[in-house]
């Protein structure tokens, strides 16, 4: 595939590709699955409250992303405006870690695929499946930015119109209009120990798994860099996402915890094994749904394909952006006449499917190692996103700019990306706890789950000796827009 001469990549999303893939990073097995193992946990209350907390924390993060990405709407997103506002060497740690995330949740979802499609195929090959998911999800990204926006809407649209159905069926049954049944009452709530069973280290628990439910919410920052508009495409999808994060969440949850209690014994099964029994199953099953078990697997299917399309995007496009920047191998900022960077997209797809065959080879522990490893990834690139718009914000007004002049302007600071930082901060840290409460410290998980960690600061400590950067001082900020924005604003 003949490569373009400058490397640079179409502006060819529209504003519904950009609100569906911003939405899309925000529905997927974490609400299908595994809300029903929080439930169990942490009861509705302290799920209630971890969602909410975590839900608003996305947005103020969404805020910040918004300001700095409609400003200059690049590619490489949030590692681009670390390196040009706080340090080059942080640029680069985050960019290349989160490539690595991306890389290894490819590998995981196509792993997540195959189990699924034996729903229906049990005796066949979950490597025949997971080839051929992988080579749909290339083939998506590679022919055009377009493509993969459009492949995107509809895989988040499928989400979409489930949950919302979902969610009128279960007010149906509750009104008692659905299901035989009489109206239902609060009974659920007061079942057992209450709204809290778990008291608040059950409610932090969830606080991590709803962290990671709204993985993905920032590779709207990226799509920035291919948006035909982004002025007012990124601020749009930012305000919409919020409220349909309140409404799917916090409206499910609601449903959940009055038509099932807590201590629902099949609440307490969670996992792609057990989607007989995922509460959006059993929901279907008590209006009458019939075939509520197939028509899960065919929606679990699909979020994990947009998980998978997501992150093969999402990685590329990271990857191309540190190549431009200098910052890995210049030949991975070669782009097709469409604008694609192609050899991102192949090199990104190879590693998932390297990591991926470490499991098919039998050294699962070192799969396992790499996905749970690469799993804290979100929570330090949420941190450099909300630290990059503190700096952001303080230096526009320090060279002599006004907040009147952005294209747009988060409501929140500083108070958002105080708060971003905090939780972050907190999430990071308190994974420890848990690993330290059971009556036999689980070193092994310790060390897994942190593995992230010294990657980063080996990262960002091998950049910083190499290139001698430091912390910029504010009057050093670049903020020289990209020159197709500028053309586009003429």
């Amino acid at each position: 595939m003949d490569g373009s001469t400058d490397g640079t990549l179409r502006r060819a999303l529209k504003a519904r590709h950009i609100t569906m893939i911003a939405l899309g990073g925000t529905i997927g097995t974490g609400l299908f699955v595994a809300l029903g193992g929080s439930l169990s946990s942490a009861g509705a209350g302290g799920t209630l409250t971890a969602y909410l907390a975590i839900g608003i924390m996305v947005y103020f993060l969404m805020t910040s992303l918004g300001e700095m990405s409609t400003y200059m709407p690049v590619s490489g997103s949030f590692e681009t405006y670390a390196s040009r506002f706080i340090d080059p060497a942080l640029g680069f740690a985050l960019g290349w870690n989160y490539w690595i995330n991306w890389a290894v949740t490819l590998a995981s979802e196509l792993v997540a695929a195959a189990m699924i499609i034996q729903f229906w195929f049990p005796d066949t090959s979950s490597f025949f499946w997971s080839a051929l998911f992988l080579i749909i999800l290339v083939l998506l990204n590679v022919l055009s930015a377009q493509l993969y926006g459009e492949s995107e809407f509809w895989f988040a649209g499928i989400k979409v119109v489930t949950v919302i159905v979902f969610l009128l069926l279960g007010v149906g049954i509750i009104l008692g209009i659905l299901g035989g049944g009489p109206p239902v009452g609060f009974e659920n709530w007061q079942a057992g120990d209450g709204l809290f069973p778990g008291g608040m280290f059950a409610t932090f628990s969830v606080f991590l798994i709803a962290g990671y439910s709204f993985m993905g919410t920032e590779v709207v920052g990226v799509a920035a860099g291919e948006s035909a508009n982004p002025r007012q495409d990124v601020p749009k999808a930012i305000h919409t996402v919020f409220w349909r994060i309140l409404l799917f969440y916090i409206g499910t949850i609601l449903v959940i915890g009055f038509l099932m209690p807590y201590n629902d014994p099949d609440l307490l099964k969670s996992g792609l094994e057990a989607i007989g029994v995922s509460p959006f199953t059993l929901v279907f099953e008590r209006a009458g749904m019939a075939v509520a078990a197939s028509v899960m697997n065919a929606v679990i299917l699909t979020a994990v394909l947009s998980c998978g399309n997501t992150g093969l995007y999402a990685g590329s496009r990271m990857l191309y952006a540190l190549a431009l920047e200098g910052k890995a191998p210049k030949f991975l900022a070669r782009t097709s006449l469409r604008g694609v960077p192609y050899i991102s997209v192949a090199f990104t797809a190879v590693i998932g499917m390297m990591a991926f065959l470490t499991s098919v080879a039998g050294t699962g522990k070192v799969y396992v190692w790499l996905v749970n490893g690469a799993g804290l990834t979100s929570f330090i690139a949420w941190l450099g996103i909300a630290w990059s718009h503190y700096r952001f914000r303080r230096a526009y007004i320090a060279q002599g700019h006004s907040i009147q002049e952005l294209p747009y302007a988060s409501k929140f600071f500083p108070l958002g990306p105080w708060i971003g930082m905090g939780i972050c901060a907190v999430v990071i840290i308190g994974q420890a706890v848990f690993f330290f409460a059971e009556s036999e410290i689980d070193w092994g998980g310790l060390i897994v789950t942190y593995s992230s960690i010294p990657l980063f600061l080996g990262l960002f400590l091998w950049y910083k000796k190499k290139h001698n950067t430091h912390m910029l001082k504010l009057e050093e900020v670049d903020f020289s827009i990209p020159a197709d924005v500028l053309k586009k604003r003429e």
